[in-house]
């Protein structure tokens, strides 16, 4: 499979608030949610192109003392194929490339999948979140990982 990982732009927003959508129904990110990451100077958002349409896109935001994951997301009929981490590690390394040394991310305690992939990708638990997420009161294990 053919994909491409490119800066997402205001052209890329409809698409990904409908994949956000799809992957996070019980609290997806809005259109001007995403308007609002792109217009911060701190923050770097990148989408995943396959079959010409937007299947995956991830962001950070970079500050004085690390980067930190907002979110990662990947449609499900393109789960399984490698797509997770491709941005997962295209976003670590443009983090490095901006002079982090770190990078940390929130993942709902339920999500498996997702931390097996930041575990196989160096990430490492370090504190639980109680009740972090609002929809329904789920912890978070936030996660580092440094270099």
């Amino acid at each position: 499979m053919r994909y491409s990982i490119e800066k997402m732009s205001m052209a890329h927003i409809d698409d990904v608030t409908e994949l956000e959508k799809l992957c996070f129904p019980e609290d997806a990110w809005t259109k001007n949610m995403f308007k609002g990451e792109l217009c911060n100077p701190a923050t770097y958002y990148v989408v995943c192109i396959a079959d010409e349409k937007i299947v995956g896109y991830g962001g950070f935001w970079y500050t004085f003392d690390g980067a930190d994951i907002t979110n990662v997301a990947v449609h499900p009929d393109f789960r399984r194929m490698g797509l997770g981490e491709k941005i997962l590690k295209y976003m670590i390394d443009l983090a490095s490339k901006l002079g982090a040394d770190k990078m940390m991310l929130e993942v709902r305690s339920s999500n498996e999948a997702a931390r097996s992939l930041y575990e196989k990708n160096g990430f490492e638990s370090i504190s639980i979140r109680k009740r972090y997420y609002a929809d329904n009161g789920e912890d978070a294990v936030i996660m580092i990982k440094e270099w």
